[in-house]
């Protein structure tokens, strides 16, 4: 909330006379992207539960909502490309174009069924080509709602005896305000302080691209917040921004007045030599910690110089990458494979 603002700028009063000390490599968080996304399909409970039992420090959901404002785990509205609504007949008077911020998209989306519809479709693998071992689990899982995967996490905490964090990224919330009348956000925060989830100790971080979403945040949650950005856009609340300038100097403290970390691209942090860039730098003088995305094992999603053998769907070194981060200062990366995240954090 306001506290941010001030604890900011002691800290950026305090940075100019005082070095920033480094952390330690093995510090990073590890947070479970989308689950174990890299062996199950992704946002189901088998996905975050593999991830658990890697031992990842968080579990990562996007969060969507249903037309009876539940919400729900998938990675777009969109519900084309991760479950199998296509084949359902019954559906197929469903099928919209939609216009999402700024892009026309074609399918069948999360707002206009009831999670009674919902319940009956099934989670398929997003990318089969990259990772085809994951679809031999098509057709076995439902979509989770954001209660179940909360359930799930104290389930596995009581087994384990050890803290589990939960981290929801809120996908499109102003289309879905403003399009379909859901308020995800007065959504989520109704939904944390029924679940005693709202605090600064509760260990659960909520992210968005938008900025408008994260300052309403700012006032309803003490919960930690964070802005991401990508490279090549902008916040889809405010088209005269890009997320390049929100991530100079300037732009961080403005982004430090109501967040607490930026959530980036690997691409915006380090150089193609695999040096850092002064991102990390910049956001640790305003007080931001730096979370990195996203960390997979194949060769599709790395630098050449990190590619192994079996074209795409081969495994590349992704420790390597992830030792990149760690030496750069970055504070937490998304892992598609957290197992092997945890074993490289530990090594």
């Amino acid at each position: 909330m306001v506290r941010r603002a001030l604890i900011s700028a002691l800290i950026t009063l305090c940075a100019a006379t005082t070095p920033v000390p480094a952390l330690a490599e093995n510090d990073m968080l590890i947070i479970a992207h989308r689950g174990a996304s890299a062996e199950r399909p992704e946002h189901t409970l088998a996905a975050y539960e593999r991830a658990i039992i890697a031992g990842a420090d968080y579990v990562e959901p996007d969060l969507v909502a249903t037309k009876d404002l539940v919400l729900v785990a998938r990675h777009e509205n969109d519900l084309s490309e991760t479950t199998d609504v296509a084949s359902h007949e019954e559906f197929e008077d469903r099928r919209r174009d939609k216009m999402i911020d700024g892009q026309l998209v074609a399918g069948w989306f999360a707002e206009d069924f009831t999670l009674a519809e919902l319940r009956t479709l099934r989670a398929k693998e997003r990318i089969p080509s990259v990772r085809p071992n994951n679809t031999r689990y098509d057709g076995l899982y439902q979509i989770p709602t954001f209660a179940e995967i909360i359930q799930l996490v104290r389930a596995k905490e009581a087994e384990t005896g050890r803290r589990i964090g939960i981290y929801p990224e809120l996908k499109h919330p102003t289309f879905l305000l403003q399009e379909a009348g859901i308020d995800v956000v007065d959504l989520l925060v109704t939904q944390l302080r029924n679940e005693g989830l709202d605090g600064e100790d509760a260990k659960v971080f909520l992210q968005c691209f938008e900025v408008g979403t994260l300052q309403r945040l700012n006032q309803m949650t003490d919960n930690p917040l964070v802005q991401l950005a990508k490279p090549g856009a902008g916040p889809a609340d405010e088209p005269s921004m890009t997320y390049e300038e929100m991530l100079t100097p300037t732009g961080l403290a403005d982004v430090a007045q109501y967040a607490d970390a930026v959530g980036v691209y690997t691409g915006m942090i380090l150089n193609e030599d695999g040096s850092a860039k002064s991102l990390v730098a910049d956001a640790r003088a305003e007080g931001l910690d730096v979370h990195a995305w996203t960390l997979r094992p194949e060769n599709a999603f790395l630098p050449d110089s990190l590619k192994g053998e079996g074209g795409d769907a081969g495994l590349g070194n992704a420790a390597a990458l992830q030792a990149m981060l760690a030496k750069a200062g970055v504070t937490g990366v998304f892992a598609d494979d957290p197992a092997s995240a945890v074993k490289a954090n530990k090594d």
